[in-house]
């Protein structure tokens, strides 16, 4: 799928200009709110743009709220600055609109930007960016979550959904320690985890194909495949290809782990990475399987913890996720 371009400010030849106005969506544990004013301030006036709009976040509301807000006032970008649950959120609003999100990344993951291959650690490109970059679109992925009282909520995610392992951790992270210590945090709860040989059991039809049964210790559900630390999960997973990639990790004692281990880390991570590496990956393994699709609806067994983008959203006995192809415009930096 051809990635999608066009200048930041484009408006129909036949139409009055466009005004541009930009919102910052800030979560106000993550940011240097000073610093972000004062680059927000000066790209602003260099463009010639009107006051940008500042909306804080909340426990309550993590932003889809700012985000409407921001829409209803007219915003044409909006700049995201927080973690990557801030970003998922705004982003749920987002999509499906004429306005752009700009990410300044501020979280432990900044699991988007990665996969963006955005700069991370500097803000300033970042805002400025936001003012005077280009826009690309990129796809998002849609689920509905049913629970176990038969509710069923609807969210978007930009990177990955998961069941399993991911999610288990997730549901067992300490948020103090993981303020403190960062990704340590997470080492932690994979540590608790670890020793849960619980294996998921369920039932599933991909695209609309006769529905069939696995058992498998995690699955997860990408737009996306690349993690902290060089990870590539999904060393096929595209942004805009209009298609999400899945993997199922089947490992059978410490033999599948080490089959896992050297299939993500060696092959995904060192051989992608080096002129003609390709060719040396070797085939599927028993205990690694990847698919493609569109459409993906399955049953579980027994409830189990889903994450989305890296937070815990609860248990799931069920749900259905959908790709929509090029639905979220991105700002980018003009030479990105």
């Amino acid at each position: 799928m051809t990635i999608t371009e066009k200048p930041a400010a484009a408006t129909p030849a036949d139409s009055a200009p466009r005004k541009d106005l930009a919102a910052v969506v800030y979560n106000p544990i993550k940011v240097d709110l000073d610093k972000l004013k004062r680059l927000v301030g000066a790209e602003q006036t260099a463009a010639g743009w009107p006051e940008t709009l500042w909306l804080e976040t909340s426990e309550d509301d993590p932003g889809q709220g700012q985000a409407r807000e921001a829409i209803a006032a007219g915003a044409s970008v909006i700049l995201v600055a927080g973690g990557d649950g801030t970003v998922r959120a705004v982003g749920e609003v987002v999509h499906g609109t004429d306005c752009a999100l700009a990410l300044l990344p501020s979280g432990t993951g900044n699991l988007l930007a990665r996969n963006l291959k955005l700069v991370l650690d500097d803000l300033e490109l970042s805002v400025r960016s936001a003012f005077t970059g280009r826009d690309r679109t990129i796809d998002v992925v849609l689920i509905d979550i049913e629970r176990e009282d038969k509710s069923v909520d609807r969210h978007t995610y930009l990177v990955m959904a998961g069941l399993g392992l991911d999610a288990k951790m997730l549901a067992n992270t300490d948020d103090d320690l993981k303020k403190k210590a960062g990704w340590l945090a997470y080492v932690k709860a994979l540590l608790a985890v670890g020793k849960d040989s619980r294996e998921l059991h369920f039932r599933y039809r991909l695209n609309k194909k006769p529905e069939q049964s696995l058992r498998a210790h995690t699955i997860m559900i990408g737009n996306c495949g690349s993690l902290p630390a060089k990870i590539e999960l999904l060393p096929d997973a595209s942004l805009d290809d209009g298609l999400f990639d899945i993997v199922v990790l089947k490992p059978k004692g410490v033999w599948g782990w080490l089959q896992i281990l050297s299939k993500v880390i060696w092959e995904n991570g060192v051989l992608s990475r080096i002129r003609h590496g390709h060719k040396l990956r070797t085939r599927e393994v028993d205990a690694l399987n990847y698919a493609t699709g569109t459409e993906l609806v399955l049953r579980l067994h027994h409830p189990e913890e889903i994450e989305l983008d890296g937070d815990g959203f609860g248990k799931a006995i069920a749900l259905k996720a959908w790709i929509e192809p090029g639905s979220l415009i991105i700002r980018v930096p003009q030479d990105a």
